[in-house]
């Protein structure tokens, strides 16, 4: 057996020089991806869409606002009284409906729109018991329900678009999950995507422009909405 002896001394060594470009190499690629997902990062999160609480907002904010609502240039989506069957508090009537709290912040909400002006405005349920009673609360009649109002699924920001007529607002009693889905298509980021019991999420839709949000309103903050003066 011929047995082949290997010198070394003779074999190419990394040396310390080599190691340290390598090194430095590494240190250089690690840095740049960061750079890039920082700046990414930095674009999406300074561009995504943010939702303002129409209730804290200035003077002028309300006028436009007013003024929006009076050229039927606005979709309105509210979700739901608290649900009966998710909390501790009495029931209005059907465990799948809402509680008599609940049914008292509909009222409320109510009562707001009804300070607005419905002339020019269309309201439409989800089939559901609790946002049915949230819409006949609201609205003080019955409302008509439509199946798509519930479907919260990727599809229900085109739905809602196409449901939206010139020149009359609209509102949609409908569920978290839909307006969730709404605003993701909006861009909100997920830590703004939270709609609360009665929280209405207010979407300027006038035909000419992409759609806008203008902010939320928690059925607390009607009041501050409709009831101050609107002269800027």
């Amino acid at each position: 057996m011929v047995h082949t002896l290997i010198n070394d001394a003779i074999l190419p060594r990394k040396s310390f020089w080599t190691s340290s470009v390598n090194n430095r190499s590494r240190v250089r690629l690690a840095s740049s991806v960061a750079t890039v997902a920082l700046v990414a990062f930095s674009g999406w999160f300074f561009t995504s869409t943010s939702v303002v609480d129409l209730g804290m907002t200035g003077n002028q904010a309300k006028v436009e606002f007013s003024r929006r609502w009076a050229q039927g240039d606005l979709v309105v989506m509210i979700r739901h009284a608290e649900r009966c069957d998710r909390s501790g508090n009495p029931c209005m009537a059907s465990p799948d409906g809402i509680t008599k709290n609940g049914a008292k912040a509909a009222l409320a909400v109510g009562t707001g729109l009804q300070q607005l002006g419905l002339q020019h405005t269309r309201i439409i349920a989800s089939p559901l018991t609790r946002t049915q009673q949230t819409a006949d609360l609201i609205s003080a009649r019955a409302v008509p329900a439509q199946d798509w109002v519930s479907d919260c699924k990727s599809g229900f920001k085109d739905a809602v678009l196409a449901n939206k007529k010139p020149q009359e607002n609209l509102v949609l009693i409908t569920h978290s999950g839909c307006i969730d889905q709404f605003e993701r298509k909006m861009g909100v980021r997920s830590a703004d995507r939270n709609s609360e019991y009665t929280q209405a999420f207010f979407v300027q839709v006038d035909g000419r422009h992409a759609p806008k949000i203008l902010g939320s309103l928690d059925s607390a903050h009607w009041q501050n909405l409709t009831t101050e003066p609107l002269n800027p």
